[in-house]
């Protein structure tokens, strides 16, 4: 399938849409909360969390460009059906090749860092990287593509969730605990609900290309009570776990970021539709930044 061509931004600009720039915070958020853990219980480590942030952030680049590049070819993502932000490939904006050079520069980045994290965190930090790494490309890309079969959701709550906040612990205390992996389900939920917007913009889209996203099969409203869903049940486990610790009443630190959830969830519920989602993404994206950063403070003072 040829590009189609669209006015070239430059480069600068080009690869700030084919990394999707405001989405990393997804990769950040996990890494503050784990390492919001390991002060809590005194097990911090500078190095290792710096390392692991840097290696959450070079496997999501890694992901978008790959999704650039697969969407493509796959047709979900084509100029003339396509209802969020421009994307390299689609635009011409960027060949293939270019954009699988820079995925596997992320990817080389991500293990380099790795190198080290195997050192300090052992075996398995070699084999949560390789299936993050696995994980990554094969979100839209390879034989079994898991945003093309209902397994997007899953996948982005199990590794920016659990794996991402989980793997940030450990390489610090070098054990795994209940409140890390706990910790994880906030965090989990609300980048599953960045990626419950996107779905639901995309949902025609999306099904003509045989995408089968959770969105495309659960149908309009039920995404939405999804997104829903996923917000309270976000707030719910992070008030639930300060309110379990010594402290309780740092779970009211909690609640200073409800007034970024609001305006998303509003707006969902309301029944936004097209390209006026796009700044609900970027907002939910938001959220998942603000409530991550209010639960890491709550837990490293609980």
């Amino acid at each position: 399938m040829a590009a189609a061509a669209r006015p070239r931004p430059d480069s600068l600009t080009v690869w700030k849409l084919a990394v999707r720039l405001p989405t990393l915070t997804a990769s950040v958020t996990p890494v503050i909360v784990g390492s919001a853990v390991a002060i809590r219980e005194d097990v911090f480590d500078l190095l290792p969390a710096l390392a692991a942030l840097f290696a959450a952030v070079c496997l999501q680049v890694a992901a978008n460009l790959a999704n650039d590049v697969f969407d493509f070819k796959r047709g979900a993502d084509t100029v003339g059906t396509r209802l969020g932000p421009p994307r390299a490939s689609s635009s011409g904006w960027l060949t293939a090749r270019q954009l699988f050079a820079a995925m596997w520069t992320a990817v080389g980045l991500a293990f380099l860092a790795g190198i080290y994290l195997t050192y300090v965190g052992g075996w398995p930090i070699v084999v949560v990287g390789l299936v993050s790494i696995v994980a990554a490309i094969g979100y839209t890309g390879g034989p079994f593509p898991l945003a093309y079969h209902g397994l997007g959701d899953a996948a982005a709550f199990f590794f920016f969730g659990i794996v991402a906040v989980a793997g940030a612990y450990y390489v610090q205390a070098e054990e795994i605990s209940g409140l890390a992996l706990l910790a994880g389900v906030p965090v989990g939920c609300t980048v599953t609900a960045i990626l419950v917007v996107n779905n639901l913009r995309d949902i025609a889209g999306d099904r003509l290309a045989r995408k089968w996203t959770l969105a495309v099969l659960f149908g309009d409203r039920l995404t939405r009570t999804w997104y829903a869903l996923l917000i309270a049940t976000a707030y719910g486990v992070a008030i639930a776990a300060i309110v379990a610790g010594e402290r309780p009443w740092l779970g009211a630190v909690v609640l200073v970021s409800i007034p970024a959830a609001v305006g998303p969830l509003r707006g969902v519920l309301t029944g936004t539709t097209g390209p006026a989602l796009n700044p609900l993404l970027k907002a939910t994206a938001r959220l998942n930044l603000v409530l991550g950063l209010s639960f890491a403070v709550a837990l490293a003072a609980s």
